[in-house]
């Protein structure tokens, strides 16, 4: 079993999370690529001490990037969507 800290690597802070916050109860948070709904729900539940009700995953190609003659692509990483029990909240994403 992995470490929860492994499987949650950081929150993400934009313009659209704040509405999803705001509006929905809904956060959103950067997770291990191999990482599944049920590990992240446990996962949430244990740091924030939380009631989860749903988790949407989303996957992403890493981008191609140049620098200078160099090619490459940025890694490619994996978002979580999480619903919240509604009244929870989780202090860190307030503003």
């Amino acid at each position: 079993m992995k470490h929860v800290r492994e499987i949650i690597i950081a929150p993400i802070f934009s313009e659209k999370t704040s509405a999803l916050v705001a509006d929905q109860n809904k956060y959103t948070f950067e997770v291990s690529l191999n990482a599944n709904k049920i590990e992240i729900k446990r996962a949430i539940e244990k740091i924030f001490d939380v009631d989860v009700i749903s988790v949407n995953t989303l996957k992403y190609d890493g981008k191609p990037k140049r620098y200078g003659r160099w090619e490459g692509y940025r890694p490619n990483w994996k978002k979580a969507v999480v619903t919240l029990k509604k009244g929870q909240t989780i202090a860190d994403f307030e503003l």
